[in-house]
């Protein structure tokens, strides 16, 4: 199957659609069917503005190639367009997004437009519920220069533990350490926002390289920015409603501008393990060893105790799959 994915204009309204039908998509075992076929977008145009702004705000050069997950928000729409089709067993409302692994083959220059194509690739088991598996994939000129898999948690009651499979779960280690509300909501989230200095200070084994300051606002801008404005990384009033006490991050903001700071090579593979929310406002510390090719996101709570909110692994892509 080949159909096109909605607009970003119009994700918005799947995800409403998705919430609406979720209710009724009881909790399935990772033996459900999947719906066959993918999205295929034969050539997906990138808007300077749009792209200037993801630049911007994740703290990529906003010259030179695709930032590295760009393409990720590019078939964004796609993915949500499947997960809130009615034959998708999984209910969207609630899913976590627990990890992502990215490889790009080489670069992909800003004024092309790829062929993007999305599909589920499976579901698995998972000792909090059930995983799907969501696969991006961008060609050029029909070479595959870019993929994705990403991994999002519905969670109920399983009968079986599955000690085996690595729990990245995000509401598994939800922060509970609420801060004062502070009233900068609207401040500027850009490169000087967010990219923060060399602390030199010493976090357990790692040194950290960086520490940023996340105003309140930064998931609206974000969402602005890359199409993706779920609830619960708006406002404290619609991030309560899924049982947290303010606004959280993306996911995928977060992962970009660790890659940003990071720096990555045109062909790379990285894969992401998303370990706990983080509350807006709130300060994080970035930091990493270059040496083994790992990074993380992390932060202080109470009492000084240190809360892992992302993992990261730089390594060198396999040969592409044609």
């Amino acid at each position: 199957m080949s159909d096109r994915p909605p607009h970003p204009a119009g994700l918005l309204t799947t995800m409403v659609r998705g919430a609406l039908t979720s209710p009724f998509k009881p909790a399935v075992s990772a033996d459900a069917p999947l719906p066959a076929g993918r999205l295929t977008l034969p050539g997906a145009r990138i808007h300077p503005g749009r792209l200037a702004a993801y630049a911007q705000i994740c703290g990529f050069d906003r010259t030179g190639p695709l930032p590295l997950t760009y393409p990720h928000v590019l078939g964004f729409p796609a993915a949500m367009r499947l997960m809130t089709a009615r034959a998708f067993p999984l209910p969207v409302l609630g899913l976590v997004h627990t990890g992502i692994e990215i490889t790009r083959h080489r670069a992909l220059p800003a004024d092309h437009a790829p062929e993007l194509s999305v599909y589920a690739d499976g579901l698995r088991p998972h000792r909090r519920g059930t995983e799907v598996v969501m696969v991006t994939e961008a060609r050029l000129a029909g070479e595959l220069v870019w993929e994705s898999r990403s991994r999002y948690l519905a969670r109920h009651r399983t009968s079986d533990a599955h000690p085996e499979v690595r729990t990245d779960d995000a509401r598994s280690q939800r922060t509970d350490d609420a801060q004062p509300h502070r009233t900068d909501d609207d401040a500027t989230v850009d490169t000087a926002a967010t990219t923060g200095t060399a602390t030199g200070t010493s976090i357990g084994t790692a040194t950290a390289t960086a520490t940023w300051e996340l105003p309140a606002g930064l998931g609206r801008r974000y969402g602005a920015a890359s199409g993706d404005r779920n609830p619960i990384h708006l406002s404290p009033l619609t991030a309560r409603l899924f049982g947290f006490p303010r606004a959280i991050a993306h996911g995928m903001w977060t992962a970009a501008r660790c890659l940003a700071e990071a720096g990555t090579p045109d062909a790379v593979r990285v894969r992401i393990g998303f370990r706990a929310p983080v509350l807006l406002p709130g300060t994080v510390t970035y930091t990493a060893d270059p040496g083994a090719g790992t990074f993380r996101l992390l932060s202080r709570g109470r009492e000084g105790a240190e809360r892992i909110h992302l993992t990261g692994e730089v390594t060198a892509p396999s040969a592409p799959r044609s």
